[in-house]
């Protein structure tokens, strides 16, 4: 069995949903009083919340390269970074790091591609939605990238910052996200790029196909641990 290095706190709501989906998983293949070997490190994230806001991103860099070489000194096989967002900073952080990365768009990728299902929809902050660090990912593998308008696309970033990250959970807020998805017209699956989204809504809320990173990514790591 690997080693798992957890990159986590980014927000820590998400980190907790990590560790347990990668134990339970554990338990689920191995049986009796199995667990997975993991090390987590876990960033303060009022810090690198500013970095971003203040758009200081190869500070916030700077920080997660020393968060991975702590873990990959501590013993570490690999290195998942548990939020999608700072997936953005990976090719600052890979070349200080000699242990290999899960990368969570392309487990997430992947899944897709397992589905059948080519047009999604992508909810995320504003910096996954926007920025192609990400999208390129999923786009490179023939998957077409649905967005939501610039005013939907503010209403998501807002609340995963504002709540979802504090653990504040709305029936207003989770109304609003299910109404951004259910006026997209031709899709045929929605991509939770936030690792706090599951939090709010999940499959049960849904019709069509949910791609929750957090899971995809947690089961990902376990498959890769035991491989």
């Amino acid at each position: 069995m690997k080693t798992i290095g957890l990159l986590g706190g980014m927000s820590w709501e998400s980190t907790l949903i990590y560790y347990k989906i990668i134990n339970q998983q554990t338990n689920k293949i191995l049986g009796s009083q199995n667990n997975a070997k993991s090390i987590l490190y876990t960033i303060n994230f009022e810090q690198i919340e500013k970095l971003q806001q203040q758009n200081r991103w190869q500070e916030a860099g700077n920080i997660l390269i020393n968060a991975c070489l702590s873990l990959q000194n501590g013993g570490a096989d690999f290195i998942i970074i548990c939020t999608n967002t700072m997936h953005k900073l990976l090719p600052q952080i890979k070349p200080h790091i000699k242990i290999p990365f899960l990368h969570i768009a392309k487990a997430t990728a992947h899944e897709i591609q397992k589905n059948s299902i080519k047009d999604v929809l992508l909810l995320g902050t504003k910096f996954t939605i926007k920025e192609n660090f990400y999208k390129q990912i999923l786009i490179d593998e023939g998957i077409n990238i649905i967005i939501p308008s610039e005013k939907d696309i503010n209403t998501i970033h807002d609340i995963i910052y504002g709540e979802l990250c504090l653990g504040k959970i709305s029936k207003r807020s989770r109304q609003a996200y299910l109404d951004i998805i259910n006026k997209q017209q031709n899709i045929q699956g929605v991509v939770f790029g936030c690792t706090e989204i599951g939090l709010l809504i999940s499959q049960d809320d849904l019709s069509i196909k949910v791609f929750d990173t957090t899971y995809i990514h947690a089961t990902k790591a376990v498959e890769y641990a035991l491989n």
